[in-house]
């Protein structure tokens, strides 16, 4: 998510006129979301924001929300980028769930030897903590990218700020005002494709 300054004030909707957005701006840096979606209650659990988005990001925004309720059964629904298939996410999976079978060695043999050997053990049903990877060119499926649609059209489309601090900031207070005002379960209406016979 870029952090954005307009070198200008937009210009505010008028009757019968559109909003004139400034095009022309500074950027000051970049930061990564990583968030969780909570299906039944309909709120973003547990948000990340950081620099980076790294293997050991992810790894650290899954054991702090994890924490949230270290007994429970936790089911993550991620797409099939590379830091979900990490050598530290199954560790940290192994751990959490008090499995003590040798993992093997990353690249080399074991659980551990590949992204697709590792996928398997994350998505093992007989964990606690499991994760479901969507098929490829499906992210619709997950409703966490629904949310960071109405992410972008809210609150970053037309946002203008001095830092990366600041950007912070808002995403969490917008996180904070959704969560508490428009919480709630995204209803699935897609009912397949129509036979075209």
């Amino acid at each position: 998510i870029q952090a954005l300054e307009r070198l200008f004030p937009n210009k505010r909707i008028k009757p019968k006129q559109v909003e004139k957005i400034e095009f022309e701006y500074e950027r000051h840096g970049t930061l990564s979301l990583i968030a969780n979606w909570d299906v039944a209650r309909g709120k973003v659990v547990s948000p990340s924001i950081g620099p980076t988005r790294t293997e050991q990001d992810f790894s650290e925004h899954i054991q702090r929300t994890i924490k949230i309720d270290e007994k429970a059964e936790w089911i993550f629904i991620v797409d099939k980028l590379n830091t979900h298939k990490s050598e530290s996410l199954v560790k940290l999976v192994a751990e959490s769930c008090g499995i003590t079978i040798d993992l093997g060695r990353k690249g080399k043999e074991g659980i551990l030897q590949s992204m697709d050997s590792r996928a398997d053990f994350l998505s093992d049903e007989s964990h606690r903590i499991r994760f479901v990877y969507i098929p490829k060119h499906t992210s619709w499926l997950n409703q966490i990218e629904c949310w960071f649609s109405i992410l972008v059209r809210r609150l970053l489309k037309r946002i203008t700020v001095r830092s990366t601090e600041e950007l912070s900031q808002k995403i969490l207070n917008f996180i904070d005002y959704f969560n508490q005002h428009f919480a709630k379960p995204f209803v699935w209406k897609f009912k397949g494709f129509k036979d075209h016979k």
